[in-house]
């Protein structure tokens, strides 16, 4: 069966919540976005107070604190744990590199 041989109040409802999951997931792009800027400004922080890019107490802290708000939100806490980690992952790269484009380039 494909979506032309749906019924046509079918079709529509399934018109309807894909595009409220393409303007959730737009949200979510942008707000990952946000996100990643204050994360480059914490970077150029660090940077510049040579602190680790990493800090492991605070990553645990928010890995609990993501688990109770999923739990609250009714989503899987272990879901929302692999997708902060993966953020996390990402944000320390991104603070490995600022690190190291200042230790190179002090003025900059």
């Amino acid at each position: 069966m494909t979506t032309r041989d749906i019924d046509e109040s079918v079709n529509a409802e399934l018109n309807r919540l894909r595009e409220s999951i393409d303007n959730i997931d737009a949200a979510v792009v942008h707000m990952l976005a946000e996100r990643f800027k204050c994360t480059q400004q914490v970077g150029h922080l660090k940077a510049a107070h040579q602190l680790p890019p990493a800090d492991p107490a605070r990553e645990s802290r928010q890995i609990t604190r993501l688990r109770q708000l999923a739990e609250s939100a009714h989503l899987d806490p272990a879901f929302a744990e692999k997708l902060l980690n993966f953020i996390v992952a990402e944000v320390i790269r991104h603070h490995e590199r600022i690190a190291e484009e200042s230790a190179t380039n002090p003025e900059a």
